[in-house]
Order: structure tokens, then sequence, then C-alpha cells
């Protein structure tokens, strides 16, 4: 028998003894995606037109590449985080957890890439 409380007795076990950086990380990335977002809507609302001239010439500019290159890692980045929770919390055999995990893994990386490498092609130019 012990003496100790049952608050003592769990204090600082979590389910798996981890988890704070995953959360701090959502955390992070939630105030990261407001803001970045909040600077997207604001630069697209004060355009003149959102013709396809007009944007590729904006997201050209050096310091709204580098945001929107932010934006676009940063929203897969979240994405991947909140994936995996649902993956974690729901799917229940661990072979479909590992392969689940490894597909949208893979999935988050294509189109991060894929993001990523349109943003650069516009930024640099269409030569590419």
């Amino acid at each position: 028998m012990s003496l100790r409380s049952p608050i003592g007795r769990v204090l600082g076990y979590g389910a798996a003894k981890e988890g704070v950086g995953h959360w701090w990380s959502q955390r992070v990335t939630s105030v990261a995606l407001v803001i970045l977002g909040l600077w997207f809507v604001t630069a697209l609302v004060r355009l003149p037109d959102l013709s396809y001239a007009l944007v590729t010439a904006w997201l050209a500019q050096p310091v709204n590449a580098v945001l929107m290159t932010l934006l676009v890692a940063t929203t897969v980045y979240h994405s991947k985080l909140g994936v995996q929770v649902v993956v974690e919390d729901y799917v229940t055999t661990a072979g479909t957890k590992v392969v689940t995990m490894l597909v949208l893994n893979f999935l988050h990386v294509a189109l991060g890439a894929l993001g990523i490498f349109a943003i650069l092609k516009i930024a640099f130019g269409a030569s590419a």
C-alpha cells in the first residue's frame, strides 16, 4: 500500500510518457499559420485584380516568395501533425497504423515539395 495520493502517483506519466513536444509544435504552427494567413489574405485583397499575370508578378517578388514558401511549409507540417494524431487515435492495428503513417508522411512531403517547387519556379522565372 502506498501513502502517495492518486495525483502523486500519476503526475508526470502521460499515456506514452511523451507528447508535449508534439502538442507545442501544433500550437506554434497554428500561431504561424494565423500570422501567415492574415498576411496572405491581406496581400491578395490589396491587389487590384487577381489575374494570372498580376498574381505571378506579385509572387515573383522575393519577400512574397519567401513568405509564401513559409506558408506552404507550415501548412503541410501542421497538417502532418494533425493527421498523425488522428491515425494514432483511431487506427488500432499496429501494422495498418505504420503503413498509414508512412503513406501519409510521403504524401505530405510530396505535397510540400510540389508547392514549394511551384513557388520557386514562379519566383525564379518559368525557364526551368
